[in-house]
């Protein structure tokens, strides 16, 4: 277990880090919170004064930073200006909307993955194989900022699905299961994008794995055994190209994260990435600084879950 609680330590630095990053990059920037009060005639100056006071904005940079640590051992992360909140507040509902969308998009990015990498790897040179290459090709080819406006545009022209929002209108009367419906209605576009981006490369990695696996000795003497092709494909070809593509899950996690942030504010979802844009644009400090660590926070977890993973597959990892 020391391999796990090595890597629970290197996340605990890594969050201490991406903090004292954030509030350092913040603070060389330009302006603050109250500087478009400064521009207003009806507003004194001594206002602006009390407020920054107030708010320990007047205060240097790691006095500012111990009152934030101390307001996260409160489990407030810190106060947001444009909401007059603690952010953890703020913070609770966008990222459980962001966990379900990322998390339902990477379950449908690997299962495709995995059924078309394998599905290539077996046919190399037939026209399954040509299919799969072509279909990654072609979505890798696409950006992402092009994907989400194109389905944006299929949702305003058409009305089949809506353009934005989590529920609809009166979906607090509806049964458990409308309520589910409706939600997964409005799913349907940003987990289509997300799962749309993700999964070409996750493909070829999948493909790439799985035909080296099929070329190992010890499956040819499987196959030479008489196993059945199935059998040999699913169970002892998968599981002997499964430690690159583990080690892939944590890092499509995180592409997935990033990618979510942007697919979120092109179809109005309402999770981190359109808080992260509001908060920046107003300069909304704690709600920037809350929202980078929560994002940090499930990149973690992410890897963490493969490093578990890899650790129940690999024996060497145990003995190691």
């Amino acid at each position: 277990m020391r391999f796990l609680g090595r890597r629970l330590v290197h996340g605990l630095f890594l969050l201490v880090g991406s903090s004292v990053l954030s509030f350092l990059l913040l603070e060389l920037a330009p302006g603050d919170f109250f500087e478009e009060m400064r521009l207003n005639p009806q507003i004194s100056p001594l206002t602006v004064a009390a407020l920054r006071h107030q708010y320990g904005m007047d205060r240097s940079l790691p006095v500012r930073y111990l009152l934030w640590v101390r307001s996260v051992m409160k489990g407030e992360l810190g106060f947001s200006f444009s909401y007059n909140l603690p952010v953890s507040g703020l913070l609770l509902v966008r990222a459980r909307n962001t966990l379900l969308l990322t998390a339902t998009s990477a379950l449908l990015a690997w299962i495709l993955a995995l059924a078309l990498g394998i599905w290539g790897a077996v046919q190399p040179g037939g026209w399954g194989g040509r299919m799969c290459g072509g279909v990654t090709s072609s979505l890798l080819a696409i950006p992402e900022l092009l994907m989400g406006l194109a389905l944006l545009s299929l949702a305003v022209r058409t009305g089949w699905f809506p353009s934005g929002g989590l529920e609809s209108l009166g979906a607090q009367e509806l049964s458990l299961w409308g309520r589910l419906k409706d939600v997964a209605w409005h799913m349907a576009l940003p987990t289509a994008a997300l799962t749309l981006a993700a999964m070409p490369v996750i493909t070829r990695h999948v493909r790439s794995a799985m035909a080296e696996a099929l070329e190992a000795p010890f499956l040819r003497a499987l196959r030479g055994h008489g196993i059945r092709r199935s059998r040999l494909i699913l169970t002892h070809a998968l599981r002997a190209a499964s430690n690159p593509l583990i080690s892939l899950l944590g890092l499509s996690i995180a592409g997935l994260l990033s990618g979510s942030l942007l697919i979120e504010v092109l179809l109005s979802w309402p999770g981190l990435g359109p808080l992260l844009l509001e908060a920046i644009l107003s300069r909304d400090i704690y709600v920037v600084i809350g929202t980078v660590l929560c994002s940090t926070v499930f990149l973690l977890a992410g890897n963490f879950l493969a490093d578990l993973l890899l650790y129940a597959s690999d024996p060497r990892m145990r003995v190691s």
